[in-house]
């Protein structure tokens, strides 16, 4: 299968071949995003050593690994003894290096590197000497790749030691956006409506190795079936391995995904605190940092600057699915999930889950709107009821414009037509009224709205929307 999407990554990636220098790439990125494909799939015809470390191996073991490598990849030098030590394994790779070489860039990859630095093994300390003393001043890009986040950040991106400001470039490799999925599922020759791809981003993300499982010729309905419910789907049980193949010691960063799925709408650093039962203090924020630098959480600073109203929302599809309709549901029916579908409790939840999708591509939202060229900033806004007005109100989405327009974004997921009945229409005006009432402002207000086959043509609608958007504008 070709590449799909990743244009930024692919020409950044690309442009270190074009040149003499030495590179040092780290790429992190979620487990299952496509971290180890993208990079075997550009560096192809460049890749001359590759290892991939051993979960829960120890030294010995993973010297072992290195010395398989080393006879697969240079045959012509083989055999290669196993190293007693990272120094003599690195100075090992040097040799075969300085006689194979070539004209050509080459790039050294090390996959999964947490697994293979293991505590006391020395390889940290080994590889940074070798960048250092030997591979920084030859004609070579060295990749390293992990999905383990908090270890890549800390012990390599920013690292204190022999490897500190020696990273070229971090790449952080995020899910698919609904353009990249949808590109992604016709090159598996799956054809989809909008609609239904929305459905199962709701469910899985963008999430490649997630994607490459569904099924041709099915319904959206369908392959949430197969996929979460059945007795062997691939994403049943998939959320007891994600965090901790991420994060170190992740029972915190659980506890606050957990915390934040069961306030859709989003929470403050105290709501979190209190729900997660965990203490304030650096190693809480950094949790948070962590999460969020992942994109499992979305940070929605106040439209006042209010630091403590700070929203934070989990956004990341399928924890918020697992959590809500996977987990502690043990069923074997067939039908689970069309019936399961088709309830209100879904129809309810679709309507948060939505709001997330919005909130991820609201560039697409501001290409639509004509805007991108203008400088914005995407912001919540909650007023809690006081003298300034009597109301309080919620804005989820509010994107504020330096052309002295403000964009209040109203996002709906429904099968059909959406219908602003009398009741919804009294709340947008108490939005638009209680914005102006709060914030002092002389900009145009105006209502935005992106809903699934867009609005039913009403009274309500003719007074109160300016844009009116369907799901397809997420998809441009």
């Amino acid at each position: 299968m070709k590449i799909v999407g990743r244009k930024e990554e692919l020409q950044l990636m690309q442009s270190y071949l074009t040149d003499e220098n030495a590179h040092f790439l780290a790429m992190v990125g979620r487990r299952r995003v496509g971290k180890t494909f993208l990079i075997r799939e550009v560096y192809n015809e460049n890749k001359v050593f590759e290892m991939t470390g051993l979960k829960d191996a120890d030294l010995k073991t993973q010297l072992v690994n290195f010395s398989l490598q080393m006879n697969l990849n240079f045959p012509k030098n083989a055999p290669y003894a196993v190293a007693e030590s990272w120094l003599l394994a690195f100075n090992q790779l040097s040799v075969a290096l300085e006689k194979s070489s070539t004209e050509k860039k080459r790039v050294v990859f090390f996959d999964e590197l947490p697994w293979i630095a293991g505590r006391r093994s020395g390889f940290m300390e080994a590889l940074a000497h070798w960048w250092n003393s030997w591979a920084s001043q030859q004609n070579i890009i060295v990749v390293v790749c992990g999905s383990a986040t908090s270890w890549m950040l800390e012990r390599v991106v920013n690292a204190k030691g022999g490897l500190h400001n020696r990273i070229t470039q971090t790449i952080n490799l995020m899910p698919f956006t609904l353009a990249e999925t949808k590109e992604f599922l016709e090159e598996k020759n799956i054809e989809m409506t909008h609609y239904q791809i929305v459905q199962l981003y709701l469910t899985m993300g963008g999430i490649p190795h997630y994607l490459n499982n569904i099924s041709k010729g099915k319904s959206a309905t369908q392959i949430i079936q197969e996929t979460c419910f059945s007795k062997d789907g691939t994403l049943k049980n998939e959320f007891n391995n994600l965090y901790a193949a991420l994060f170190e010691n992740a029972s915190n960063h659980i506890s606050i995904i957990r915390a934040l799925a069961s306030k859709a709408s989003g929470m403050d650093r105290s709501e979190i605190l209190n729900h997660s039962k965990l203490s304030d203090g650096g190693s809480f924020t950094n949790v948070l940092n962590e999460l969020e630098a992942s994109g499992f959480i979305y940070t929605f600073s106040p439209l006042e600057n209010k630091k403590k109203d700070t929203l934070f929302r989990l956004t990341d599809e399928y924890s918020l699915f697992y959590l809500k309709f996977i987990e502690g549901k043990s069923t074997t029916d067939s039908d689970h999930w069309m019936r399961t579908s088709q309830s209100q409790e879904y129809r309810i939840w679709c309507g948060y889950a939505f709001e997330n999708l919005c909130i991820k591509h609201v560039n697409n939202i501001k290409k639509a709107l004509g805007i991108s060229g203008v400088s914005t900033s995407v912001n919540s806004f909650l007023h809690r009821q006081d003298e300034t007005f009597g109301q309080g109100f919620q804005i989820d989405m509010l994107i504020d414009r330096k052309d002295d327009v403000m964009n209040i974004c109203e996002m709906k997921f429904y099968a059909d037509k959406f219908t602003i009945n009398s009741n919804y229409a009294a709340n947008l005006r108490t939005k638009k009224a209680g914005l102006r009432a709060v914030t002092s402002t002389n900009k145009m207000v105006l209502l935005t709205f992106i809903t699934s086959y867009g609005l039913f043509e009403n009274a309500q609608k003719s007074e109160l929307v300016d844009n009116d958007f369907t799901v397809d504008v997420l998809f441009g």
